[in-house]
């Protein structure tokens, strides 16, 4: 399997830590690909017309695009505990979870786009939009985060992966303060070797 990626996308990042979890990550080749919602990529859009990453090409020539279908194709390819959870309330929950977690990360990146343009352009009300849902989804996490416990499941990878790019991009905002139950699970999922060894850097 081929999997275009890049090293700071949270959403590539969800995907390799599954495939660290499910022992599938020895079966992927990593192809290090630069995707701007500004810029045209002809090599992406062959195999994404969205022009964005992470998009994976399977074996027989499929192309699957994006992380929450990645995701669940790479969970079906494996004999171990399965991240998406078989039909009924844990299945919805980890789902919901997901959903929740990758609406953060929309969100934020939509402030990076909006903070880099020029000053006198930005929407001030736009980013000020997103941020409320940021802070809405924290604060819901917040709330479930004592019933999240040792589970690893594509919700509580999405909640560890949206965590620690608050932490990559926005860490002057502090996402834990007056979060400390969420904070408390997020240090322990964080300490988990497919989180470590995945840890947003920029290139040097």
């Amino acid at each position: 399997m081929k999997l275009r990626y890049s090293a700071t996308s949270p959403y590539v990042r969800k995907v390799v830590v599954l495939a660290l979890e499910t022992g599938l990550d020895h079966r992927i080749e990593r192809v290090p690909t630069s995707a701007a919602p500004t810029k045209a990529s002809p090599e992406i859009a062959a195999e994404n017309p969205l022009g964005k990453v992470p998009s994976l090409t399977t074996d027989d020539g499929q192309h699957l695009y994006d992380s929450p279908v990645i995701c669940e194709y790479l969970d079906s390819l494996h004999e171990g505990g399965r991240a998406f959870p078989t039909p009924g309330p844990l299945r919805w929950t980890a789902l919901r979870q997901q959903a929740l977690a990758d609406g953060i990360l929309d969100a934020s990146l939509l402030i990076r786009y909006e903070m880099g343009r020029s000053a006198d352009k930005q929407w001030d009300e736009w980013m000020a939009g997103q941020k409320r849902k940021v802070v809405q989804a924290l604060d819901a996490l917040e709330a479930e985060a004592a019933r999240l416990g040792d589970a690893v499941t594509i919700g509580t990878i999405s909640i560890g992966c949206a965590l620690g790019y608050l932490d990559f991009r926005f860490a002057a905002d502090d996402w834990r303060r007056g979060r400390p139950t969420l904070a408390a699970w997020y240090e322990k999922f964080a300490a988990r070797p497919s989180m470590a060894a995945t840890m947003p850097k920029d290139p040097t």
